[in-house]
Order: C-alpha cells, then structure tokens, then sequence
C-alpha cells in the first residue's frame, strides 16, 4: 500500500515507516547459522563427517530432481518470453526503465562476474580434461567437452533460476504492489496465509541458502587472494591466513554497511569489470592468440551441439563415481542458494522493462562476458597441458586454487600481472560481502516500500556472521567443505522454487485475463448515459480537442477526480468496505509527473481493487484542437486497473457523475472477476 500523501506537501516533507525485522525469520537463520559454525569450530572431524554423509544421501536420491528442476525453470522463463506474458511490464503500464538500456546491460554485465569465476574458468576444463565423465581422457573429445562442461555449469540455466526470481520479486512487488520479499510470489497459492508460518518458512529457506551460499563464494575468494599474495608478497598459504583475510573483508564490508558507501561500492564494481576484461585481453594478446580465437568458435558450435544432452544428463547408465555431486549437483544448488540473492539486485533494477526484454537480457549479456572468460583461460590452460605440460593440469587438480595463478606464471609480467588479479579477487570479496549483507537484511526485515532497505545494524550482522560461517567451513575442509554445506542448504529453497514458478504463472494468467477481458466500449458504458445526448455530444467532443496544461490538470485534481474518489471511499467505508483515497506514487513521493490518485478497495485473498489515475506529459498531436499558445505538450489524466492492468485511456474533465460511473464499472468487474477466480479454484460451496 502506498503512504497517503498531503496534496499541499512536498516531496521532502513526507513520512516514510522505517523497516522492520522480521524477528521469526531473523532469530531462527541466526540462530541455525551460530549453531552450525559453532558445531564446525568446536568439532571439525564430526561436521566434515556428518556434512558428507548428508552430500551423499542427497545425491543418491535428489541428483535427478536437481537436473528436472534446472531444466524446467530454464524452459519456463523462455516459455514466458516467448509467450502472449512477455510483453507484461515489470511495474504498472505506464511505468518506464528507470535505467537505460546500457546502463541496465552494464550492471547485468557486472552481476556476473565473481571470484569463483577466476578459480574454476582453470581448474575446471583442467579437471574435466585430465577426468571427464564418460569421455576417455586426454583425448581430442574431452577437450572439447572439458570447456562445454565449463560453460554449461555457469551458463545458460543457472541464469535461468536467476531469471525467475528476479521476474517473481519484481512482478508481485512493482506490479502487484506487494513487499519485495519471496513470500509474495506465493500469494497466488496460499492467500493471506503468506504472513504467517508458511511466509516465514519460505523467507527462512531463502535466507540459509543465500547464508551458505554466499559462503562458499566468499571461502574460494579467501583462498584465490591468500594464493596471490603468496605469488606477489609470499604470504603462506595456511588456513590462518584465510582467517586473516576474512577478517579483513569483513571489517571494510561492515565499515561499508555502517557508512552507507553505495557509490563508492558501484565504483568497485565497475573497477572489477574493467580489470576482469584487462586481464582476459592480457592472456588473449600474450597467449596463443590464433588458437584461442579458433577455439572460441569451435567452443560456441560445439555448445550449441552439447547443450541439449547436458540439461538432462543424469549418467544413469554410467558409473561416473562422485563426478555429479562435485560438479553438475553442486553447482545447481549453488545457483538455487544464489537466485535469492542475485535476484534481489535483478528485480531493483529492472521495474519498467518487459518480462520479454528481462528474460533476453539475462540470458544472454552475462553470459556473453562468462564465455568469453571461461574460452579464453580454459582453452590457455588445455593448450598448455597439451603441449607437454602435463604437471600443470595435476597441480591443478591437487590444488584448484592455484592453477589460476600457475597459468598467468607462463605470460610475461607475472608479478604485475598477479598483482591485478588479487587486486580484482579482493574487490570481488569485499563487493560480495557487502551486497550480500544488504540482501540478508532485506530477507529478514519487512521492508515497507521495494527501494527500501534493512537497517545498516542488521546488516553489519550478517556480515560478521557470514564471515564467521566462511572461517568454520575453511576450518573443517576448506572449499570441499563450503560445496557440500551448499549442496545441502539449496535443498530446501529448490522446493521453494518449485511454488515460485506455480505462483507466478498463477499471477500472469489472471493479469492476462484481466488484460483480455477488459472491453474498451465498457469504460463508457455508464458515462454516456449522463445527461442529453446533445449535451453528451458537446461535452465529449470538446473534452477530446482540449489539451490542458499542468495547471489546469492540478485544478481538476483537487477541485474534482480526488474528491469524487474520497466520496466513493466514504460510502464504501459506510457499507462495511474497507476502502481509502490517496494522492501518492509507487515511491510514496510526489514525481515530476504530478501524483498518482488511487482509490484502493480491500478485496478477497490477494486481490485488492485499485483505480489508479496518472498524470502524464505527452506530446500535443498535430490534429489541432484548443492548444494553449506556445505549448508544445500537454498533461493526460491516465487510468490504470488493479495495479497496471493496461487501460491508459484519458478521463481529464470527467464530471464528478463520470468518474462515479467509470469506478463502479471497474468495480463491477473486479468483483466479477473475483466470483470467476473463486469457482476456478473450487472455493464456491453451496
């Protein structure tokens, strides 16, 4: 719900509600997380043992529901372009991009780019051509397929689970007017319910897996930076070390969260970019050049022809030993542990685009720059084994983190080289943690507006415990450890995922029917039976040839449409409705726009009744009219139904009986539409 919003005020002067914690979903993620790296602190031999057990259960018996669940989120959200759905906005119809289209490809850009990246773009084609899966090793064949695996792990269909929770966040919070917050994307299954125990539940599994998930990501980072201050400054590699490193992150993270450094934080992030690129252009100059564009292209067909049997490759006919769960497993529930946290930033930045437009974007910017960086330092990796360094690609799999830096030792200029690369992985880190204690604070409060955020104390919090869990996994078994603390958290959350996609494919089929069932004539139905039909006549043709300018739409405001809606409210307020008026955008601010005017009516479940009515500055047409001299725009008075159904039609200069006609056909609708959803559902009883 919007704040009501003093039509004399000004922008500055409005009250805001601060967020709160949610203090069910807060206490029982802090205290789970507390116990579990506790437990690895005080007895490492018995969490590593109970951990592996746990890995190995889950994958004997949900490795197949990982791989369906990917695959189908993956089909869904193409589904969802592809469909009548993807020309649905992200926001009411009239809302535009809040960032224009390279700015909003840079940041997708940006959120696809990680330390973990840096470690496995090595040691993973490496691992998959020494030890592939089925392939026979050191073959032609396997190097091929060793850089596909690669890409198939960070490509396409993790970004899919990424797609679909930022599509779900930003629907139901910038369409729906819902908190942003995972629980609304299940409204259209449980109702009311959601702010209950099921809610809770629901924020609870995506707060751990983004706790864990962000663990692992923060524990490789770790030991990618101890690795290249060995290289350039020979600090030992020693999980002391790590411990150290950690606790330094930690400190700038939360000294971030305390000070509220968001530019200097998108600073650091556009910084990484710029160092990642430099650093693969680096290796594509100094390398193999000749080869490494030949093997790009070969990369690209050879995905293309892979990429079909990857998505349901389970090696049921196979004995590939723990391949599944070190590899394809763990990065799913990597991913499934991500999508809150990734999607969370998706959905801030894209209210106004097309489900169309987010899907494609997703999809393919990010992992345009991941195929680049994967091709060029895997295939480098795989030339150099195949050409006689064979030690290479063992040290590599003995010790993964390494091999980055072993690869950039065989380029001119290692020691600068090396320098940047920590530099970049320590940015990384310090960004991570930072964004992700933003995200954890989100999860755990409730947040009265989308744009809001948790308070910086929370988020300081989660900070310090996150680091705190990334020491107890680094201490049990280092990375080892953190993947299977991952595999095991993403499982709860995968099912979460499941209701995501139920719910919103719920919500667009009833927006689509709202949009569908929406008769143009209706809107004037009752409007032109107001008064003669020559008076009728006069009075519409001279509304439709006028273009007035802000002040006079200003007057029609609070001399006519806000009183009007204020009256309707009254009387509804008087039948027992629970019904109110409000001058007040999405933000809760007046815009340079002018203020939406909003009556909003309680309804059943998840289905409240708005009459949204926009000022607008559109261009004045060339057909003439009564045009104000010199004007060159002029200001329409839009309405919108139920949250941004699309409507859009011009009610400037309705008389106070008009406007009472257009919301009772509106009305009547809603409460149509409401009894049509209750007999679909089976929620009818004699």
């Amino acid at each position: 719900m919007t704040d009501v919003i003093d039509p004399q005020a000004k922008p500055d002067k409005v009250s805001r509600s601060l967020p709160k914690v949610n203090k069910k979903v807060f206490f029982a993620a802090a205290i789970g997380t507390i116990a579990i790296t506790l437990w690895a602190l005080i007895s490492p031999t018995s969490a590593e043992g109970v951990l592996g057990a746990a890995v190995s259960w889950i994958s004997d018996w949900f490795g197949w529901f990982y791989v369906l669940l990917v695959a189908v989120v993956l089909v869904f959200v193409i589904y969802l372009a592809a469909s009548r759905h993807g020309l649905t906005k992200l926001g009411p119809e009239h809302s535009k991009p809040e960032f224009g289209l390279l700015s909003w490809a840079s940041m997708l850009f940006a959120a696809g780019i990680s330390t973990d990246l840096m470690f496995f773009a090595v040691a993973e084609p490496v691992t998959h051509y020494l030890a592939p899966p089925s392939t026979e090793p050191e073959t032609v064949e396997a190097a091929r397929e060793a850089t596909v695996w690669t890409l198939f792990h960070y490509g396409l269909s993790g970004w899919g689970l990424y797609a679909l929770m930022g599509l779900a966040l930003a629907y139901f919070a910038y369409r729906a007017n819902m908190p942003l917050a995972i629980r609304s994307a299940l409204a259209p299954i449980f109702g009311k319910r959601i702010h209950g125990p099921i809610g809770d539940s629901v924020d609870f599994a995506a707060l751990l897996g983004t706790i864990f998930g962000v663990a692992t990501s923060l524990g490789i980072g770790v030991v990618m930076v101890n690795v290249g201050l060995n290289a350039v400054f020979g600090l030992p590699v020693t999980t002391a070390s790590q411990v150290g490193i950690v606790i330094v992150g930690v400190a700038v993270a939360t000294l971030s969260a305390i000070s509220g450094v968001d530019k200097g934080i998108k600073f650091l992030s556009l910084l990484n970019v710029f160092l990642a690129i430099a650093l693969a252009f680096w290796v594509l100059v100094a390398g193999n050049t000749k080869f490494l564009l030949d093997a790009f292209v070969l990369n690209v067909t050879d995905f293309a022809r892979l990429f079909p049997d990857m998505v349901g490759q389970t090696f049921a006919f196979e004995d590939t030993g723990t391949w599944m769960t070190d590899w394809t497993l763990f990065f799913w529930a990597w991913w499934i542990a991500w999508a809150s946290f990734v999607g969370l930033f998706l959905a801030r930045i894209s209210r106004g685009r097309t489900i169309r437009q987010f899907v494609i974007g997703t999809l393919t910017i990010p992992f345009i720059y991941i195929f680049m960086w994967i091709s060029i330092y895997g295939n480098s990796a795989l030339d150099l084994i195949r050409n006689g360094n064979k030690e290479f690609g063992e040290r590599t799999m003995a010790s993964p983190e390494g091999g980055f830096y072993e690869l950039l030792a065989q380029y001119p200029a290692f020691v600068i080289i090396a320098a940047l690369a920590t530099m970049t992985a320590l940015l990384f880190y310090v960004t991570s943690a930072d964004s992700a204690a933003l995200v954890m604070a989100n999860l755990s409060s409730f947040l009265p507006n989308p744009q809001d955020d948790g308070r910086p104390a929370l988020r300081v919090f989660w900070a310090v415990l996150t680091g705190a869990l990334t020491v107890g996994m680094l201490i049990v078994g280092g990375v080892g450890a953190l993947q299977a603390a991952t595999v095991i958290m993403g499982l709860p959350f995968a099912f979460v995922i499941i209701l995501v996609m139920i719910g919103l494919h719920r919500a667009l089929r009833i927006d689509s029917y709202r949009s569908n069932s929406a008769d143009q004539g209706l809107p004037y139905s009752r409007i032109r039976r107001s008064g003669s039909s020559r008076d009728n006549l006069k009075q519409q043709l001279t509304r439709v040839l006028a273009f007035p300018g802000r002040s006079k739409a200003l007057d029609f405001e609070n001399n006519v449409l806000l009183p009007t809606l204020q009256e309707i409210a009254e009387e509804m307020q008087s039948r027992g409705i629970g019904a109110r008026a409000c001058r007040a955008n999405s933000e809760g601010h007046a815009d340079e726009e002018g203020a939406l005017i909003q009556l909003e009516v309680d309804g059943e479940g998840e289905y409240p009744f708005h009459y949204q009515v926009w000022p607008r500055k559109v261009g004045v047409p060339s057909f003439g009219g009564r045009v104000p001299k010199g004007a060159e725009e002029y200001v329409r008075m839009e309405v919108y139904f139920d949250g941004g159904a699309s409507q859009g039609y011009d009610i400037m200069d309705y008389t106070k009986d008009q406007i009472i006609d257009d919301v009772l056909d509106k009305y009547e609708r809603h409460v149509e539409f409401l009894y049509i959803n209750d007999s679909s559902n089976g929620r009818n009883h004699e």
